[in-house]
């Protein structure tokens, strides 16, 4: 029996990596990590979504030799003007880990309400082949920002992303469930069968 193929998955965010084999589960491929398919010089990220999500796919297919998938994703919250955006992986300073972010973001908002607390988390993901064939989909989520964060899952803002049907944020939900209605499981479903294309898997 032949192996798999392997596509890289360009992130060292380990929840971000487990989160994408997790949806990406029943392709016949074989999603590596940069601890197996190697290190990867990254480009320095800019303003676009879209734009990040190939840099960073475009950088791990031609380095590995490999079809390689990336993301780019964030949080837009109204009434921080559509911030943090692209930038919330690095909102608040390089200094702040995933917690202080979430604080820096709360205080941030201070005690703003109703449409104010409005947020959408988004997701740009992109699959690159050597040769230089890309793809690219979005993915979003609408809901809104809880007024302190709560649950242990997932990881980044989860904590405090509220969703809209119920009281939970998206730390709360099984992870079977957001990998059915994330941001980012939305935007890899609609490049699914680009990835298997990229891998050379017939459909």
């Amino acid at each position: 029996m032949s192996a798999r193929p392997r596509v890289v998955v360009a992130t060292g965010n380990a929840g971000k990596l487990r989160e994408i084999r997790a949806i990406l589960a029943d392709a016949p491929v074989e999603f590596a990590g940069l601890d197996v398919a190697g290190a990867v010089a990254f480009p320095d990220e800019g303003d676009e979504y879209r734009a990040n999500a190939l840099a960073k796919a475009l950088a791990a297919a031609s380095q590995l030799g490999l079809p390689a998938i990336a993301d780019d994703s964030g949080l837009e919250v109204a009434g921080l003007g559509g911030g943090p955006g692209p930038h919330s992986a690095r909102y608040g300073g390089p200094g702040l880990d995933a917690a202080g972010r979430v604080e820096h973001l709360l205080a941030a908002l201070g005690d703003a309400s109703g449409a104010e607390r409005a947020a959408c988390f988004v997701c740009w993901a992109a699959v690159v082949t050597p040769d230089g064939r890309e793809w690219s989909a979005e993915g979003r989520c609408q809901g809104s920002i809880a007024a302190a964060p709560r649950g242990a899952g997932g990881f980044g803002y989860d904590p405090v992303f509220l969703l809209p049907q119920g009281d939970r944020v998206m730390a709360e939900v099984p992870a079977a469930e957001k990998n059915r209605i994330s941001h980012r499981a939305r935007a890899l479903r609609a490049l699914r069968a680009a990835i298997l294309e990229a891998a050379g898997v017939r459909a």
